[in-house]
């Protein structure tokens, strides 16, 4: 049985690359690409809200209402990205032994750089250009995804539950 976890252990990092590669796809696409895709999703928010609250406003008032939180659903999907890598990176790390600040330093110097060569990705992409900015939104939802992990893996192990387990044995 151990012999079977040392050779899957390996496998855990897999979950965060696909999410660096689904990053990067994104990134991959041309300006126009990614923002119709943003605005076509913050024109579904608006119209789900218009639905569910009755509102009644017609196609140009959900349009113009959708062009008002377009900037915020892109942000949110950023950080949102980092987040998620930030959970698949800080797991298999968790499973190797990396703890506390260690575990915050580690993912998050990853999972910056990462967001750094992604902006960099970007400039060659047409109509694309890397932000500073983007990159800040980006380690902030990395570390809110590192800080949930400790507290999840904490929380796990030091469960009620557990320590009676161990005070029976």
């Amino acid at each position: 049985m151990k012999i079977v976890k040392m050779l899957l252990k390996p496998f855990s990092f897999v979950p965060a690359l696909l999410m660096m590669y689904v990053i990067f796809s994104f990134s991959a696409q041309t300006g126009e690409v990614s923002g119709d895709l943003s605005y076509k999703i913050s024109y579904k928010i608006v119209e789900t809200k218009n639905e569910l609250f009755n509102e009644n406003k017609s196609p140009e008032e959900l349009s113009c209402a959708a062009d008002g939180i377009h900037h915020y659903v892109r942000k949110a999907a950023h950080m949102t990205e980092y987040f998620l890598l930030a959970v698949a990176i800080s797991f298999p790390l968790y499973v190797y032994g990396v703890r506390g600040i260690w575990l915050m330093i580690l993912a998050g110097i990853v999972c910056v750089g990462f967001a750094g060569l992604d902006e960099y990705h970007q400039s060659f992409v047409d109509s694309r250009t890397p932000s500073v900015k983007d990159v800040g939104i980006d380690s902030i939802g990395a570390m809110i995804g590192v800080l949930l992990v400790q507290a999840f893996c904490w929380s796990a192990l030091n469960s009620p539950v557990k320590k009676k387990k161990k005070k029976r044995k």
